[in-house]
């Protein structure tokens, strides 16, 4: 008895086989983008929030809230960021409103965060 089949993979198996790997990367690579794109938005969310706060501080310590807009950034430590300030009367005569907004300059969506405090003016 002669065996005619020899040992080895089809070229149909092997066609299969890197199909299957195909689809596998793509979800594993897709995985991945999803997750540096998440650690990015992240890190911007932290980083704003804390410089947002810090203008905020500055703002809270001065002596008096005159109603006044004011722009910057935040020196050679934060190069892409910059704040915008405005301090503004509310409906209620006693409080002002205090409203930072700090922005990433690289970011084209998704790079604002808003801050805003009410404060009495007698303060």
């Amino acid at each position: 008895m002669t065996q005619n089949k020899e040992n080895g993979f089809t070229l149909m198996e092997v066609m299969i086989a890197m199909a299957i790997l195909a689809i596998a990367l793509v979800a594993v690579f897709q995985s991945q983008s999803q997750s540096i794109s998440m650690s990015t938005d992240s890190r911007f969310m932290t980083t704003a929030s804390l410089l947002a706060q810090s203008k905020m501080v500055e703002v809270e310590a001065a002596s008096t809230l005159d109603n006044h807009s004011d722009d910057g950034d935040f020196g050679p430590d934060y190069p892409q960021y910059i704040w915008h300030l405005e301090v503004g009367d509310t409906q209620l005569p006693q409080f002002k409103k205090i409203d930072v907004t700090v922005t990433n300059k690289f970011f084209i969506s998704r790079g604002t965060y808003n801050l805003v405090l009410y404060k009495t003016a007698g303060m």
